[in-house]
């Protein structure tokens, strides 16, 4: 049986296409695994939906992927993070579901040894208070200042990595967290799976003395050690990556290359109908 449960895929879940950071970090950290995303790209996005409606789209899409057979659950959307977990494990008790909040908040926690801790996120991110939260149940003490980056996103989609509006872009959203009459973060978490997209131009502002904490790859990591705990790691292969997508394979193949830094085409992506 775990033979059968090792040779399954990992299922991740994203309310869009900014997920794939984080399906590049588990297939860099975990080159053996097969993996299956599926972007709900029909719905977004999902941070202007309500909670509940957040919870009911995600367990949705995660039940797709189960019927479709997987090992593991990762929400690579910080929303469904955010507003989701309590119903997908209520949903798949049998499944292991791996956000990409915790990890992060602990990797920031780790790397803040005064408790200095700033968090760019979406608006719907920041106003679930899902990273406070998180950071707090690990140090109750924690010095945390968020900020909203709605514009990361549309940057990201648009291949805008470098340039004079993306510096533009960077200090406007940072000025707030860096100068707030109090010694600058000992870390940033990027909260959004678009950000890391953006790190070069955040890190020129946040400058060398902040540590950037990258949920994509804390989720990865993450992964990786609970794979490894029951004993699930696949290995000695190549693994496969497939996608899936709930609406417009042309637009979903588009973002995704500049994404993934490599070519995807639109008939490499599956659309299906939640």
């Amino acid at each position: 049986m775990t033979d059968h449960l090792r040779a399954l895929p990992i299922g991740i879940f994203d309310s869009g296409i900014g997920g794939l950071t984080v399906l590049d970090a588990i297939a860099d950290r975990l080159p053996a695994e097969d993996l299956l995303y599926l972007g709900d790209t029909a719905r977004l996005p999902y941070g202007t939906k309500s909670p509940e409606t957040v919870a009911r789209y995600a367990v949705q899409a995660a039940q797709h992927l189960v019927d479709r057979g997987v090992k593991m659950l990762v929400i690579a959307c910080n929303t469904a993070s955010a507003h989701a977990i309590p119903a997908l494990s209520a949903a798949f008790p049998g499944v292991d579901v791996i956000s990409v909040i915790e990890p992060g908040a602990a990797a920031a926690v780790a790397a803040a040894p005064s408790g200095r801790i700033g968090v760019l996120a979406t608006e719907s991110t920041v106003g679930s208070g899902a990273y406070v939260k998180a950071i707090k149940a690990l140090a109750p003490d924690a010095d945390i200042r968020q900020q909203a980056c709605s514009v990361f996103v549309a940057m990201a989609e648009e291949g805008w990595t470098a340039g004079a509006a993306v510096e533009a872009a960077a200090h406007r959203y940072l000025e707030p967290i860096l100068n707030h009459g109090r010694p600058k973060p000992e870390a940033l978490v990027l909260g959004c799976t678009h950000f890391p997209l953006l790190r070069p131009a955040i890190a020129a502002v946040a400058g060398p003395e902040v540590t950037l904490v990258d949920s994509a790859s804390t989720a990865a990591e993450a992964v990786a050690g609970a794979l490894a705990a029951h004993g699930l790691a696949a290995g000695g292969r190549r693994g496969r990556v497939q996608f899936m997508a709930t609406d417009s394979a042309s637009r979903f193949a588009r973002v995704a290359t500049i994404f993934l830094d490599r070519p995807v085409k639109p008939e490499d992506v599956e659309i299906v109908d939640l």
